[in-house]
């Protein structure tokens, strides 16, 4: 068949075929998307009828190697039957159905009507969740993968730890591997927990994002120091390693520079290092400090935000954030300090792994020492 050529140069056409393959790969993802909470809610049945089987018989733990076997035979183009993915589903539901959870009747008792969009916060899963009847598959846990689940069960202690971790990963889309990482750092124990004055200078929106970005503390346990190190030799190494420390900032961070060179009048102003976060929509200036925190940090750090603000930020940016990284802090001092401060500032302290004495030496000869010997021969 022959090309029209007047239907590729028409500019209707063009635009109708890009709005098309548009739509192929949102129904796509959509398609997938249903499959896995159908999957998912089978395996969520299956623990359940695991569950009650076990306690409204004497069939004891031998019916799960019972069921996979008689599974495998009846669907052997099926995975997920296995003895082990079998107990995971008992698991998956038990985990769920705990005191102070999202579900505490079986499946069949849910009510099934929809509930519409829904604001539910991790301590409201329960209460809020029953009482406007939404419907089961329609909760976050059914819309991510079954090894994301795995991981998250055999690793939270708590169904809030869980939940968040869920929503995090269809937040921002997360591979299983990136999931245990954020899990293995403790994302949800350190994110928002740096002490700020977000709320006095942000918007609310802004504030509350703003809030839930910046961690405390960062772990920066990827970096190798010696004793007594210097500021600078910390930003060294944060640079070298900047993907990983990225990383250890999380989702939204973008790196503009280290030691960008901003104008204060006569004076030159070089700022650490600077970022750009993408969902916040602001310039964030970080300042390292490898002491103890100290009230002068803010004023320092205060205007280089000003700065960034005055010759850097665009009209449709948002206000630029400084982020203050220490060795440690005293919060009710660090508190104190904010109060006084008119830029949004947050507080965090950061951790290192085990530090090399400052008098170690490479058991490897340096290019120095090797050129010596070789003049010596």
């Amino acid at each position: 068949m022959e090309t029209d050529k007047n239907i590729l140069k028409s500019s209707d056409y063009k635009a109708w075929l890009t709005d098309l393959k548009l739509r192929i790969r949102q129904s796509q993802i959509k398609a997938a998307v249903r499959i896995n909470s159908e999957m998912i809610q089978l395996y969520w049945s299956i623990g359940a009828d695991i569950v009650a089987k076990q306690a409204n018989s004497e069939w004891g733990s031998g019916i799960i190697k019972q069921l996979s076997a008689d599974l495998r035979a009846e669907f052997p183009d099926m995975q997920g039957f296995s003895d082990r993915n079998l107990r995971s589903m008992k698991q998956f539901y038990l985990f769920y159905t705990q005191e102070d959870t999202i579900v505490q009747q079986p499946v069949g008792q849910i009510p099934q009507q929809v509930a519409g969009k829904l604001e539910i916060t991790d301590n409201q899963d329960v209460t809020i969740w029953q009482q406007v009847g939404a419907k089961l598959e329609d909760h976050p846990i059914f819309q991510i993968p079954w090894r994301h689940h795995v991981e998250i069960i055999s690793k939270c202690k708590s169904v809030k730890e869980a939940i968040f971790y869920v929503r995090k990963t269809i937040e921002n889309g997360w591979s299983r591997a990136m999931l245990m990482n954020f899990m293995s750092v403790g994302l949800y124990e350190t994110q928002g927990k740096s002490v700020n004055n977000f709320s006095k200078w942000l918007p609310d929106v802004q504030s509350d994002l703003a809030k839930e970005t910046l961690k405390n503390p960062y772990n920066l346990g990827f970096v190798t120091l010696t004793e007594g190190y210097k500021e600078r030799e910390l930003e060294n190494a944060l640079s070298t390693n900047i993907t990983k420390f990225l990383l250890e900032l999380g989702q939204g961070f973008s790196f503009v520079g280290r030691q960008i060179l901003v104008k204060a009048g006569t004076k030159d102003l070089f700022l650490d290092m600077l970022f750009y976060h993408l969902k916040l929509r602001c310039y964030i200036v970080i300042e390292l400090k490898a002491r103890e925190f100290e009230p002068a940090f803010i004023g320092q750090l205060g205007t280089y935000v000003a700065a960034v603000n005055h010759q850097m930020r665009d009209k449709m940016d948002n206000d630029t954030i400084g982020l203050l990284i220490c060795k440690t802090k005293d919060n009710v001092l660090a508190q104190y300090a904010l109060e006084g401060s008119s830029q949004p500032i947050g507080i965090s302290e950061y951790e290192l792994a085990n530090l090399l004495p400052e008098n170690f030496k490479s058991a490897l000869p340096s290019i120095e020492e090797i050129e010596e010997r070789l003049r010596e021969e």
